[in-house]
Formats: structure tokens, sequence, C-alpha cells
């Protein structure tokens, strides 16, 4: 039995953490921490959770919640993470981050699109915690950079092209649109069930922070600089990600060779589930699972290539992959803990 520690386990990446973990057979949550609740028991916060966690939160301290803990998810806004997994490192620990701060290895990059790094002697060495392309490094690695949930749902829906050399000319055109709990959990008049409801709208059109970390992935499978114009949605359902890839293919290829193509790279992923032909994901059919579904056409009339991938942000973008990761890091099963079906009604 593993002690875990959840720092930042009042938002709705740290709460999906907590919830998945409460009923993992492997896991002891022995800390959670909460700037705005601390000393309220974890049960009055989420009451969904009464008489399955009882622990009181506790305001952040690296030094007790490591004394407490074997392993630490860092559930923060970007830039704060960066402030405690250091210390949390130097203690001995296994820490899986679920902020940005650890996801670009080039620091002038992350302060282009972020703010100013105090921690980039850590960029090389954490590992990009896509388990379906970095496996082997999550296993060994003392430091998980959990990915986005944009970000996951595009470099999954490009990974076996980008691997075949097959991607043709840029620019990749990634429109994906997601449930209002991508935005957190923290008051936002953009958030507001009365702003959202009834509407969908397209925001930070070619300013998202989530942008460069597609771009290095699907860089580094096609084995040179790969641009991406993304453009995100806002869309009025609690969570799910939709993700439409337009992509130019280097050759002509036939849709049914694509399509065995990208059974074949994923046939011993768990959680990917290509979809056959002439079907198409839907975020009802992934929601509260770790799954990730991708269905595609070939549009001959223009010679692109169509991508549709669903994800539930929460749990294959957010926190059930952050699970993922730590069952590799611990030699637990991969699925341990993850594998309920879909909650599709």
């Amino acid at each position: 039995m593993v002690k875990v520690g959840i720092v930042g386990a009042t938002g709705y990446t740290g709460a999906e953490l907590v919830r998945i973990l409460s009923a993992h057979p492997d896991v002891e949550l022995s800390v959670l921490t909460s700037e705005s609740y601390a000393g309220l028991a974890y049960s009055k916060v989420y009451p969904a959770l009464a008489r399955k966690v009882e622990a009181k939160c506790q305001p952040l301290d690296p030094d007790k919640v490591a004394e407490a803990a074997e392993v630490i998810f860092t559930a923060l806004p970007h830039s704060k993470s960066m402030e405690c997994v250091p210390r949390f490192l130097q203690l001995g620990k296994k820490v899986l981050d679920m902020s940005a701060d650890f996801r670009l290895r080039d620091k002038n990059l992350y302060e282009q699109w972020y703010a100013p790094h105090s921690a980039s002697h850590l960029l090389e060495s954490s590992a990009y915690g896509l388990p379906e392309l970095h496996r082997e490094k999550i296993r060994r690695a003392r430091l998980v950079a959990v990915p986005g949930c944009y970000p996951t749902s595009a470099i999954l829906g490009l990974a076996p092209l980008a691997r075949a050399g097959l991607l043709g000319p840029e620019p990749i055109i990634v429109n994906s649109a997601s449930g209002v709990t991508g935005a957190g959990r923290s008051l936002d008049l953009g958030s507001l069930f009365c702003e959202v409801n009834e509407g969908m709208k397209a925001y930070k059109v070619a300013q998202h922070r989530h942008t460069p970390e597609m771009e290095q992935e699907i860089s580094d499978l096609a084995g040179r600089e790969v641009r991406v114009i993304f453009v995100p949605h806002l869309l009025p359902i609690s969570r799910g990600i939709l993700t439409t890839i337009y992509v130019g293919l280097k050759e002509a290829v036939g849709e049914e060779d694509i399509l065995a193509a990208y059974e074949n790279f994923y046939k011993a992923e768990p959680f990917v589930r290509v979809l056959p032909k002439g079907l198409f994901p839907n975020v009802r059919d992934v929601r509260g699972s770790n799954l990730c579904d991708v269905g595609l056409r070939v549009d001959s009339r223009t010679g692109r290539l169509i991508v549709v991938v669903a994800i539930d942000n929460l749990m294959k973008g957010a926190s059930g992959q952050a699970v993922q990761c730590m069952n590799l890091m611990m030699g637990f099963p991969e699925g341990e803990g993850l594998e309920a079906p879909p909650l599709f009604i």
C-alpha cells in the first residue's frame, strides 16, 4: 500500500484524483492540501465522498506533505508547482505534476507562453506523462509532467501519422471543444451557468498555451519541426473534449490503409479505441472513463485526412492519465483503478 498525497485537492483535477484514488486497491490517501478549505473535512467540500474520504484538508507545507506521502500529485495552477516540486524531489519523493510547469523541455519556450521558470534544471529530466508514447521513461521517472487535456487528444490523434512519416504540408489544424471543467473551479464570469448555457464560442484563438506542447511532441514523433493552428472552443457541458484534426498527407494513402495503421499503432494500448470505418467519437461514450476514442476519414476531394478524437478532460485529459502514470511508476497494473466503463447515460 503506497501512501499518496495530493497538493491542491479541492480543484476539479484534484477532486477527480481523490475520487479515483479513494477506490484504488494499492493506495492510501495520506494527506490532502487546500489553501481555500484548510481545516475542513474533505467530505464537507465534496459530500459525494462522505464515508469514502474523511481526511481534513491541510495547508501546504512541503516538508509535512513529504513526511506523510511517498508519491505526491501536485494539482496547482501554472507557475505554482515549481515552488514546491523541487523540495519534494530533494526529499526523495516521486511527483506527478498536473500543471504545465514541467511539460516543455525548453525554458525559453515555457517563459514565452507562461511565466519565468525557477526550476528549469528539472525540465530535461521530467517525463512527459503520455504512456502511449513514453511508457518506459515514465516507469523510470521521479517527476512526471502530466499532459494538458487538449494536447492529449491532439497528440494521440496524430501520433500514428507522425511516427510513420505521413504528415503532409503544414500547418496542421486542430479544432477542439471542451466542457467547462477545463476552465478550473475558481470563480470566473465566463464560466457561470448563464454565460455558458445554450452557447458555444471559440477563445484564445491562435494564442492558447497548449499549442507549444502539441508542437513539441508531434515534432519529436515526426523528426522535424511541425506547426499547428489550434482553436479551442467552450462547450456547455461539464466534462469532455471533442477534437477534430485536419491534416494533409505526404503521399496518397487509402482510408483503409490509414485505419489499419492506427489500429496497429494502438493495438496494445489499453485505453485507446480506434473506431471502425464510418464511426466517429462522441464525448458521451468516454465520459467518466480513461478512454480515448479515435475515428478518421480521408476526404478524397481535398486529399486531407480528418481525425476525430474524444476524451474526458478530467480523466484521460488529466487525473485518470496521472493515475495511469503513477501505476507505471510504482509497478502496479497500468489500468488499476481506471477500468470502470464510461458513464454513457
